[in-house]
């Protein structure tokens, strides 16, 4: 192997540690020793890799071609080329013309054969003839060989495969059947009629000669094909299933595919040979082989879907240990990992035993299949809860069987219906109240869990009927003992909030069951949580609880219960997971009213139902706060007398904290009624959340009055020990707003149905082919628009996708008054062109406009200045370094382009043009931030349920009514968040030095659009959005009260500034609920674009990114930005595919040449390149063999030690005259490596060059580095360059204050804190004692005068940069102090480095638009950018890493090796992975996503083990380490190698 890294000439012979990058002929997948051919059986097309597959991301092509310099193309990468179409026809007419000659040869051949084979000649004439036929089956085409030819053949070979005496005869008779079902598909039927099937199965009952028996099972399985019923009648299954042993495993795969092709179409009544196999399968299910299991497990399956209705068979079937079997496969701990279809439909083959057999019920509860199906239900992805049409897979999903499996384990309720072998089943558990109450305990409280993660109406549905059954046939004791461990009272509660009556009345039987034993323990909580409310509310919904269940105000009780269902769905829920019937719905008129009517006659008593004693004292205590900081509010809107109601605020405030942090504890039915989350929203937005005017206060002092409720609030969290309040947990509060909110939201999941989906061809806006659906519109004048034409077609096709701008740009020149008549007659022959020739018409002009005023793709020329933007079509000259790629190519913006410019509109300074048109959809204003489809569901969701099925939104016509466009008004919230910088003589005392707001944009946070103002989950979005930023800011809150205490005397050392922070983790702002319905409706088929999805979608991700896990906005920002499709759940095997590159299998990939020695350059032309383009880049280095993963990781690692290097000007570290700071520079490398992170230096407007560096130079390379930013992140490449938190945040658009320096720079950070603070106290003295204090005699920072500071006006370590250049500038006293602090921080945070950082941004933007970037926070950017801080643990180690190819876990190379690595330090593992990967760090999520998996093999050396050197292969994460002797040889040659061993990729 070749050696990957020669840093020294004098040890390059000696290294053989490589860095092996993959090449086409190198890694392939191994195949089969045997020389059978296994055909695959389309049951199994989900299977996972083999041992011996391997998923390299990376090829070398024989065939390139130059594209620019130093860019190759694979020819795979390549476009059709129209040219030379005449040769092309002229090959294939050669072509078709050497066929017929063929077929005509090959006919003749054949009558020479039949006619030999005919006629009575010695055996060896029957051998020749017999090979020269398999030589001519091997290679005509079907053309060549005619039915009368086939059926001629058939007897002959038949006879001879029967033959006695000559095993060569008969084998090659056999295979002449074989390859004779091969060339002609109705041969099979010929060898039928001929009886082939009885002769094949007879020399597989009494086998004489093993290779004969091998072909003989090749042409069964060719045969079973076609003719599985006469298979089945000749005895075929027992014929291959008899000495099955004997043979080979990939032989055995093949018995098993004839087996079956028999089972895929059995006839209704199971026949007898069909039971007899049975006990042969059985013990097939316990072999190693997956694809065997698997098969076997297939037969099973459909065995048992016929025999299912005869409780015989049933039990016969249990007898040979199929249950036992199946459950262990079933279990997680398996060793057989089954492909999903399978696993599922052996789920349900246990609910089809259960069913029908008291033998099957009892086994299965013997095993403790609770225990299971805990273990599936906890770790399966839930939201797969929505069955499957048959259509689509035939196989229902996996939760949807384990909850039928559920009901079938558990007898039918009386009430129900009434079954005899329900009974059975009772009777069993009544025997054996231990097993039930295990299966209660196991199975309770995971289902709960269920229910709560906020799954579809099938899913909540079926665990409802599980616990309602637990619950009727727990015994008094045995049910409290179920019922104490989980809260039921408030899961009925959460219950309650679902529409649906089907739910509804599960629910209700639930309480009446529990009041029925246990009235006197649970009828309180039952108070305390809402059930009595939420039964009361069914009953009187126009006196119900407005925030805990709105709902029940549209829900008609009496109506026909099958209108209240869902619409559209498979089959009604009453039969949802009943496996024997289905029918009607079940469900009575008027039984929701009813059975609600009984509940409360019974159990509610009269002091109950009176409105004042039913409330919980805990209740009545926040509703009496709630409404005196309400009334508190209203009374300093109107007066105006802040200051004077402080102290009233914060008792108030302080209750309420008090209560909620208290012991008692709060339900969350008592939360959210009880007004608080309202009244403390009321407060912080000082009333003009719900339509208060705010008071008499100007646009300044308003947003004072807010911005300081804000910091008050805050302080109740603040944990310091000067404060005299009590420090209230901010957790408690977050978590009493979660399960509020998972409570009271009711966004709608909307899913598409997979079975319909079909490409269209949408004539709107694009006129293009699409890969879903398309609307039928029929665009209509709105009445008395005179203005406007009418539009000349009925009904057109619309992307559903598309915005309403897209579609004004189509239809505005065909309807407006100007348009000429051509425009008619063009558009008409539009609609016939092909999809190809559309996008160079009128239209797509008029897009690409649109599209060039909506972009912002900008990018600096040489000699330009930085500030000026440049639209994306505008000549931007030439220029020997740089050039535009606009430039050199035409861009037509794709589909994703154009979703992602017009689907997600954002806020932006240029004032918004009016539309054109306005469109309507009856008789209500569209949304223009919604697509078409949004806005159709958006008014579907309102009059429908949780769940809405789109299969008749394609079918049906909508009517558009196009008027002339409104100027949108604009948004009342967005007033307040323009604060004002207007001097105030009354407030401006009052505020900090600087006037920046602490929390921009959350003095009245942009929710939901859709949500409304005065409902619960408004409010409590609300809270929350300003909780997370108080969290965020939590350090700066605390500082600015610590200078505020010094400045007030509180304290005179300076030392007591510095503070600790314990912000709340950022994960107790995840709502688990909502981010399973994200990821739902991220799987959806129609999830092409977020345009497909439901538009609280977007709003709530955008304008609360923090409800959802990482993981979720990570997909969603693919699918928004970069818009690459989702893989859907069914094209995707059990297995871990979390890998960088999984998600970008759709886009093309270029291969690009890159220097080593030139390494910026390279980055450069590629980027110039390739940067506009959504293409995968893959590198391959010059004169090194190979491309993929592994060198494209480490181009990226060598750039970002390229921008980190000294001399360029970029970073801080770059220049400072400081010598302390030296220890955090690594010299000896020549690379920054700041332990706070790289943070651009200051640049002063009025310096062009410092230290013989020129900015215009620095501002290229910010461009670039944006450009290589954006491009890592869209490739999903590994890119370590360890920006600091601070560089984080100005990336996503945040202001960066005095507080923030720290972070980068502690030093000064912490200076200018004390300067401030010095500051802040001669503010108050002087407001105090009047400006001529005595405060000179303190006015001494850390016992010096400021002015013996000799401080002047240049911005410290930067002496070229001067601040200020005015009289009073010249040195730094008491006096001007607070300017001279003030232009410290603007110059390090904000005007030295706009210019950076706006052609970092103008880079960026030419990948994708950096707003997108913003559902991040800073910690969660770097995590996306450079992957992992932590490497590993030794869990997951010894998890994720595979052993193959001689090694196992106990083998000592591979402890040895483990241990190794846990020693190592972090620079040492950093040197590992990048020797392993490419990459210093791991992807986002760790070594479990790590694609392909770490492989760690055996590496077979010479005669000396101790000598050979570890070698890898990047591109598959693929580690051959020798067998060395000891721990310590092992330590020397690995670290060697990891040292030594960079620089290059060979092959050996």
């Amino acid at each position: 192997m070749g050696n990957r890294g020669q840093k020294r000439a004098e040890t390059a012979d000696e290294l053989p540690a490589d860095k092996r990058a993959c090449s086409s002929l190198e890694y392939r997948p191994s195949s089969s020793n045997s020389s059978v051919q296994t055909p695959i059986n389309s049951t199994n097309s989900g299977h996972e890799p083999q041992d011996g597959d391997m998923d390299t991301s990376s090829s070398t092509s024989g065939s390139t071609r130059s594209e620019g310099e130093g860019e190759k193309d694979s020819s795979a990468y390549g476009s059709c080329d129209s040219d030379g179409m005449g040769d092309g026809e002229l090959r294939q007419h050669s072509l078709r013309e050497y066929q017929r000659r063929r077929s005509s040869s090959d006919h003749g051949k054949f009558k020479k054969v039949l006619s030999s084979l005919s006629e009575e000649v010695e055996q060896s004439g029957q051998f020749a003839a017999l090979t020269e036929l398999c030589e001519l089956l091997s290679f005509c085409t079907d053309s060549s060989l005619s039915s009368v030819m086939a059926d001629s053949f058939a007897p002959i070979i038949v006879r001879l495969a029967r033959h006695e005496s000559n095993p060569d005869i008969m084998l090659l008779a056999v295979r002449a059947i074989t390859y004779l079902c091969d060339v002609h598909p109705r041969s099979s039927g010929f060898l039928v009629r001929h009886d082939a099937v009885p002769a094949l199965c007879q020399r597989l009952m009494a086998i004489e000669y093993l290779d004969v028996a091998e072909q003989c099972l090749q042409a069964l399985e060719k045969i079973s094909r076609e003719q599985p019923h006469v298979c089945l009648q000749s005895g075929a299954i027992m014929a291959v299933l008899n000495y099955i042993d004997f043979f080979s495993t990939s032989v055995q795969r093949v018995a098993l595919s004839t087996v079956v092709n028999i089972c895929k179409t059995l006839p209704p009544e199971c026949p007898p040979s069909l039971m007899e196999a049975v006990p042969i399968l059985c013990n097939l299910l316990q072999y190693e082989d997956r694809q065997l299991v698997e098969n076997v497990a297939t037969c099973l399956i459909n065995i048992a879907e016929r025999v299912r209705h005869s409780s015989d068979r049933v039990d016969e079937l249990c007898k040979h240990g199929l249950i036992h079997q199946a459950t262990h496969l079933i279990d997680l701990n398996s060793r057989t990992t089954l492909c999903q279809p399978v696993y599922t439909g052996l789920i349900g083959l246990l609910a089809k035993l259960a069913s029908g057999s008291t033998v099957a019920l009892t086994t299965l509860f013997e095993l403790n299949i609770s225990s299971i199906l805990k273990d599936i239900l906890s770790n399966y992805d839930l939201l797969h809860g929505m069955p499957s049409s048959p259509v689509a897979d035939g196989h229902c999903n996996q939760v949807h069987e384990v909850l039928k499996l559920l009901n079938e384990l558990l007898p039918p309720i009386a009430r129900d219906q009434d079954i005899k072998s329900g009974s059975d089943k009772e009777a069993f558990l009544m025997n054996r109240p231990d097993l039930l109450q295990m299966f209660g305990m196991d199975l309770l409280p995971v289902l709960i869990q269920v229910v709560n993660s906020g799954v579809n109406l099938y899913v909540c549905y079926g665990c409802l009927s599980v616990i309602n059954k637990l619950v009727y046939f727990s015994k008094s004791d045995m049910l409290l003992e179920l019922l104490k461990s989980t809260n039921i009272s408030s899961f009925l509660a959460g219950v309650f909030t679902r529409k649906d009556q089907h739910v509804l009345v599960l629910a209700l039987q639930i309480v009446d069951t529990i009041l029925q034993k246990h009235s006197d323990i649970f009828l309180s909580s039952f108070v305390k949580e809402g059930v009595f409310f939420a039964v009361d509310a069914l009953l009187m919904p126009e006196t119900c609880s407005q925030s805990m269940f709105p709902m029940f105000n549209n829900l008609q009780l009496s109506n026909d219960p099958q209108k209240s269902t869902v619409r559209d769905l498979p089959r009604c829920l009453c039969y949802a997971f009943d496996i024997s019937t289905s029918g009607s719905c079940t469900l009575e008129k008027d039984s929701v009213h009813n059975l609600a009517e009984r509940i409360k006659a019974n159990y509610f008593t009269t002091e109950l139902l009176n409105s004042e004693k039913g409330l919980t004292d805990i209740l009545q205590k926040l509703k009496t706060l709630s409404t005196a900081l309400t009334e508190l509010v209203k009374i300093t809107a109107s007066d105006d007398t802040l200051s004077q109601h402080e102290e009233e605020f914060d008792g108030i405030l302080h209750q309420i904290m008090s209560e909620i942090s208290g012991q008692d504890p709060i339900s969350t039915f008592e939360f959210v009624e009880s007004g608080i989350v309202k009244s403390l929203v009321n407060y912080l937005s000082n009333g003009q959340c719900f339509g208060g005017d705010g008071g008499s206060t100007g646009e300044f002092g308003r947003s004072y009055i807010v911005e300081k409720r804000f910091e008050v609030f805050g302080k109740l969290f603040s944990s310091s020990s000067d404060l005299l309040f009590e420090d209230f947990s901010m957790l408690a509060l977050i978590r009493k707003l979660q399960s509020a909110l998972s409570s009271v939201e009711n966004f709608p999941v909307i899913l598409g149905n997979a079975s319909k989906q079909k490409n269209s061809y949408a004539t709107v806006p694009y006129g293009r082919c699409t890969t879903h659906p398309s609307l039928k519109v029929q665009f209509l004048r709105g009445e008395g628009e005179t203005s406007f034409s009418d539009y000349y077609e009925d009904v057109v096709t619309v992307d559903p996708f598309s915005s309403l701008d897209a579609i004004e740009t189509y239809l505005w020149p065909k309807v407006s008054a100007k348009r000429i008549k051509r425009v008619k007659s063009e558009s008409s022959s539009l609609q016939c062109r092909s999809p190809d020739l559309k996008e160079a018409d009128s239209t797509s002009t008029d897009i690409h406009e649109m599209q060039e005023d909506k972009a912002n793709f900008s990018q600096f020329k040489p000699g330009e200045e930085p500030g000026l933007v440049q639209k994306a079509g505008e000549s931007a000259g030439s220029s020997e370094d740089h050039t535009d790629p606009v430039d050199q190519e035409q861009h037509t913006p794709s589909e994703e382009d154009t979703n992602m410019r017009t689907e997600c509109p954002r806020s932006s300074s240029v004032e918004v043009a009016s539309p054109k048109l306005s469109f309507y959809l009856d008789g209500q204003e569209l949304d223009r931030k919604l697509t078409l489809y949004q806005s159709i569901l958006q008014r579907q969701s309102k009059a429908e349920h949780e769940i809405v099925t789109t299969a008749k939104l394609w079918s049906q016509v909508y009517r558009l009514t196009y008027r002339k466009g409104v100027k949108p008004k604009q948004s009342s919230c967005s007033q307040l968040c323009n604060h004002q910088t207007h001097n105030s003589s009354v407030l401006e005392k009052s505020l900090s030095y600087c006037n920046t707001p602490f929390f921009p944009g959350m003095s009245a946070p942009e929710l939901a659009s859709d949500v409304e103002k005065s409902s619960a989950t408004y409010s409590i979005l609300f809270l929350l959005k300003s909780l997370e930023g108080i969290n965020s800011f939590r350090f700066h809150l605390m500082s600015r009260e610590r200078t505020y205490a010094f400045a007030e005397g509180k304290f005179d050392d300076l030392d007591k500034l510095k503070i600790l922070v314990s912000n709340v983790v950022q994960n107790e702002f995840v709502n688990s609920k909502l981010t399973e319905k994200l990821e739902q409706q991220m799987r959806d088929p129609l999830a092409v674009s977020i345009g497909g999805m439901p538009s609280w979608c977007s709003q709530l991700v955008n304008s609360c990114p923090f409800l959802f896990s990482f993981e979720a906005r990570s997909k969603y920002f693919k699918l928004a930005a970069l818009g690459q499709p989702q893989v859907q759940p069914h094209l995707s095997s059990q297995s871990n595919s979390n890998g960088r590159l999984q998600n970008n299998v759709a886009l093309p990939r270029k291969k690009f040449l890159v220097y080593r020695n030139r390494i910026l350059e390279s980055a450069t032309q590629m980027m110039d390149l390739h940067a506009r383009k959504k293409v995968i880049l893959e590198v391959e280095y010059d004169e090194e063999v190979g491309t993929g993963l592994g060198p494209t990781l480490e181009f990226y690692t060598l750039v970002g030690y390229e921008f980190q290097k000294f001399g360029l000007g970029l970073w801080r570290e770059d220049h400072t005259p400081f010598t302390s700071t030296k220890s955090l520079i690594a010299e000896d490398n020549g690379i920054n490596s700041s332990p706070f992170g790289l943070f651009p230096r200051p640049w002063s407007s009025a310096v062009s060059m410092s230290s013989g560096i020129e900015f215009e130079g620095v501002i290229k390379k910010f461009f670039l580095l944006g450009q290589v930013v954006a491009k890592a992140v869209q490739d999903g490449r590994v890119f370590d360059l360890p920006f600091s938190i601070a560089f984080y945040k100005v990336i996503l658009g945040k202001d960066l204050t005095v507080y923030d320096i720290q972070s980068f720079d502690p030093g000064l950070g912490r200076a200018l804190l004390e300067f401030q603070a010095l500051v802040e106290r001669k503010k108050y003295l002087e407001s105090v004692h009047g400006e001529k204090s005595t405060f000179k005699l303190d006015s001494s920072f850390r016992s010096i005068r400021i002015e013996d500071l000799c401080l002047d006006f240049s911005l410290p370590g930067y002496p070229e940069y001067i601040l200020s250049s005015g009289p009073d500038s010249e040195m730094v006293n008491m006096g001007n102090l607070g300017e001279y602090v003030s232009l410290v921080v603007d110059a390090t945070v904000n005007s030295g480095i706009a210019r950076q950082v706006d052609a970092f941004k103008s880079g960026f933007n030419q990948v994708f638009p950096v707003e997108h970037l913003q559902i991040f926070n800073e910690q969660e950017l770097e995590r996306l950018l450079c992957g992992e801080r932590e490497l590993w643990n030794s869990n997951d180690l010894l998890d994720h890493i595979k052993l193959d190819h001689g090694y196992t876990a106990s083998s000592p190379p591979v402890v040895n090796l483990l241990e190794i690595i846990q020693e190592f330090d972090r620079e040492q593992q950093k040197a590992f992975l990048r020797f392993v990967t490419g990459a210093p760090r791991l992807p986002p999520g760790g070594l479990a996503s790590l694609n392909p998996k770490l492989t760690i093999v055996r590496k077979h050396c010479g005669k000396w083990v101790d000598a050979d050197l570890p070698s890898v292969m990047t591109c598959a994460n693929y580690l051959k380490l020798p067998p060395y002797s000891s721990k310590e040889r092992m330590k020397e040659k690995l670290l060697y190698a990891i040292t030594e061993g960079q620089g290059s990729f060979h092959l050996s």
